[in-house]
């Protein structure tokens, strides 16, 4: 599947990228945004690309010593690394200043079509869910084998908002005792089993939350986002940009959160008074997009 950034044009307008300035993709994925971004920024202009999980960074890092042009050469600095260790990571490269920040939250194509962790729940894969299984000890088949039912209850309700989190926990309880839960099929199975007709046939697939709160738990995201903003305001320079891709209400939450709460003590103005969300047409060609929400904000000072 050919990889397609999330809101491109409204990523660029909003971060403004010139010629020679620096910034950080937090989460380059597949380097979509990344490619975008370097085009705007030359001769001297430099992106560091962070990602997490090891053998998407190797995709990239084998992509782009194939594919490198003379003009970009060196302006591209790859790091196999996590967002939540953004201020080391400045500093280790000294990369500075820096004009503007992205965050793109959302799963990527990779993962979902290639990585075969149990990310998708229309794949027949084994329960993992890590980003990086090297660092991260918890895989979705260990919540779902060994967790107790409320605390399977609680991320289901917390992280996914899934509305039948009391049914579906109990009957991952009942069908672990029979046999190990161990792929992506089983689980869905289970789900049906426990959720009412009329919600299997309702837009969102009857599943989607349940992984949805699986992989959030697996991978801490929410209290990674967390972490990693005040990282993100202290590394921008005064007048420098912060843009945000969320894909769930959650992750938006925390976001809009923030940005009200560091215009309250003036240190952003917010750009985006309402998520920017993408047009139809962008739905029509990528409709991985229709969840997204960008939010910008501008660094005010230093202070």
């Amino acid at each position: 599947m050919v990889h397609i950034p999330v809101l491109q044009k409204e990523v660029l307008d909003y971060l403004d990228p010139k010629s020679n300035e620096n910034f950080i993709d937090c989460t380059i994925g597949e380097g979509g945004h990344t490619a975008a971004i370097l085009k705007k920024t030359g001769p001297k202009g430099k992106v560091v690309g962070i990602e997490l999980d090891p053998e998407l960074y190797e995709k990239l890092q084998a992509a782009e010593t194939k594919n490198q042009k003379p003009k970009t050469k060196s302006r591209l600095v790859l790091v196999n690394n996590s967002y939540i260790n953004l201020e080391k990571i400045v500093k280790k490269y000294k990369f500075f200043p820096v004009s503007g920040i992205l965050f793109d939250l959302g799963l990527s194509s990779w993962h979902l079509e290639e990585s075969e962790r149990g990310f998708s729940f229309l794949k027949d894969e084994r329960l993992d869910m890590r980003y990086d299984p090297k660092t991260i000890s918890l895989a979705a088949e260990k919540i779902v084998n060994l967790w107790p039912q409320e605390k399977i209850e609680k991320i289901l309700r917390e992280y996914g908002e899934e509305r039948f989190f009391q049914r579906i926990s109990k009957k991952i309880i009942e069908e672990r005792k029979i046999k190990p839960i161990e792929t992506t099929p089983r689980l869905v199975e289970i789900i049906k089993k426990a959720v009412p007709r009329r919600y299997q046939l309702s837009k969102l697939h009857f599943a989607a939350r349940t992984f949805q709160a699986l992989r959030i738990a697996v991978n801490d995201e929410l209290k990674n986002l967390e972490s990693s903003l005040p990282q993100a305001l202290a590394t921008l320079k005064a007048g420098g940009r912060l843009v945000i891709i969320s894909f769930h209400s959650l992750e938006d939450r925390i976001v809009k959160n923030f940005f009200r709460d560091e215009a309250k003590k003036g240190f952003l103005q917010i750009l985006t008074k309402k998520p920017v969300r993408p047009k139809i047409i962008e739905i029509q060609i990528n409709p991985r997009s229709r969840s997204a929400k960008l939010r910008a904000a501008e660094k005010i000072t230093n202070n």
